[in-house]
């Protein structure tokens, strides 16, 4: 089926600058470019990008959009990574980052209030004099809080800390409709009624508008220490995870990479991991006694499971440097072969703990019957890995196998009980797999799009009403698609 443009016309656009100011309203050929992607492979021209100060301008904005029927494609800071930000019908980007007060820190009901387009970092330092913190996704530099609850972000702590939806207590949120609407409380406990808060958590901008974020406030270590360890295979650290979390520990952080990772973080950066099949880092955090009781339990099991070298530290410094590698590996991985790029065609799936090993050892498995690189990765603690694709974007032949591949990736995760995506959402890139993981569940998120949304103003065409023939809006040539695959 055919996309339906939702496109702003100039009288549209007039009477938005009427409403937020000329200066907040931009329609150069630059400004469209810059905001047709976010940190994924796919891409569309919005007609105008606009940055509102309040809820008020919005929720006119947003009356003007079904009056005039055009599309509203909420932003953040644009980080991330499956196309939740191409205006693929048109329309008009909403970038909230002028909306970037941290309007109360309340330490004593363990919550803060922030608007939309506050920093990750930025809130965190804020909240450090304080001793609490938030946890954020990897690209905790970059990203808002708005673009965190709408994917319902979240990163290397999620095991033990928590995603997203963990810390939003309330929000005010401008509906497809234009109202302004409060849900949720400023109570760390509520049962009063649909949780409405939590519906709009992970919605992808295609639900709300977000204005304004009550969060509970996690508090701050008083001890962090660290362990990496290198297995000669990877399937022994992936058992390794599994063993971990079974005694019960939780980590902090428990990341695993692969050969090709090790390999890539220690060409760009020299930073010397052992070269191994498999790699762990683990972080444990908490009161000083039961870090250091922790540690010990992970050193015992590493040890166990065949790890040839083990490295622990309480330095900081140290164990800074370890996760600024494992931050870097991303952009490290396309300095494996010069002609080879990165690309987010298979990535974020979310596997039952327990079954880590069994998909380290089946991703590889796939690797090897194709041309191109897959090599696993990520926040292994809780399940959530990532499969980057490592290919030559001239080569057709590479576009195909990696087509393949990605299908033959997710059926194996959704075999072993896992999902399609653990942090990053659907949007685009993932809509494909994602149908067929929540096939019974899609009617009834298609009834509450359709209800709240009747003019599919908000972000239209994402996650259920993305169909992969609408390939025209992928950043790699359509001759090189799926459909020939």
């Amino acid at each position: 089926m055919p996309i339906v443009e939702k496109r702003a016309k100039p009288e549209s656009i007039e009477r938005i600058r009427e409403i937020v100011g000329t200066d907040s309203v931009r329609t150069s050929k630059a400004d469209l470019y810059v905001y047709g992607f976010d940190a994924g492979m796919h891409r569309s021209m919005p007609d105008a990008v606009v940055r509102p100060q309040n809820a008020e301008q919005i929720s006119q904005i947003v009356k003007l959009a079904n009056e005039h029927d055009f599309a509203i494609i909420p932003r953040g800071a644009g980080t991330a990574l499956c196309g939740h930000n191409t205006p693929v019908a048109g329309g008009i980007i909403l970038d909230l980052q002028k909306m970037n007060r941290i309007k109360e820190i309340n330490p004593g009901d363990l919550l803060c209030v922030v608007e939309p387009g506050v920093i990750c970092d930025d809130l965190n330092n804020a909240l450090k004099k304080y001793r609490f913190f938030i946890p954020g996704p990897a690209s905790s530099e970059a990203a808002t809080l708005g673009g965190m609850v709408a994917a319902n972000a979240s990163g290397a702590k999620a095991l033990k800390y928590g995603a997203t939806r963990d810390y939003v207590l309330g929000l005010q949120v401008v509906t497809p409709t234009g109202e302004i609407i409060r849900c949720g409380t400023r109570t760390l406990k509520n049962s009063s009624g649909y949780q409405l808060e939590k519906l709009f958590v992970g919605m992808e901008g295609t639900l709300g508008i977000i204005t304004e974020i009550t969060l509970k406030m996690a508090p701050l270590p008083e001890k962090t220490a660290a362990c990496a360890a290198a297995f000669k295979e990877l399937v022994e650290a992936g058992q390794t995870v599994a063993d971990i979390i079974a005694v019960p520990i939780f980590p902090a952080q428990l990341e695993i990479m692969s050969d090709i990772c090790v390999k890539a973080v220690n060409k760009a950066t020299g930073l010397g991991l052992p070269e191994c099949g498999g790699f762990l880092l683990i972080a444990c955090d908490g009161h000083p006694e039961a870090v250091k009781d922790e540690i010990r339990k992970v050193k015992e099991i590493c040890e166990k499971n065949g790890a040839f070298f083990i490295d622990y530290t309480e330095d900081a410094k140290r164990i800074e440097e370890l996760w600024k590698g494992r931050k870097q590996m991303l952009a490290s991985l396309s300095v494996i072969k010069p002609e080879f790029s990165t690309v987010m065609l298979a990535d974020d799936m979310a596997v039952p703990i327990s079954k880590v090993p069994d998909a380290v050892k089946g991703f590889l498995e796939i690797q090897d019957k194709y041309d191109i690189y897959i090599p696993p990765y990520g926040h292994a603690g809780d399940g959530n890995l990532h499969t980057k694709v490592l290919l030559n974007p001239e080569n057709k032949e590479h576009w195909l196998q990696a087509e393949k591949a990605v299908r033959e990736i997710y059926d194996l995760v959704l075999q072993l009980g896992g999902t399609v995506t653990g942090e990053h959402g659907v949007a685009i890139s993932k809509a494909e797999y994602f149908k067929k993981e929540r096939a019974d569940s899609i009617p009834f998120m298609r009834a509450i799009k359709r209800a709240l949304d009747p003019k599919n103003i908000l972000n239209p065409y994402k996650i259920f009403d993305w169909d992969e023939s609408f390939l025209s809006n992928l950043r790699y040539p359509v001759e090189f698609s799926k459909k020939e695959a």
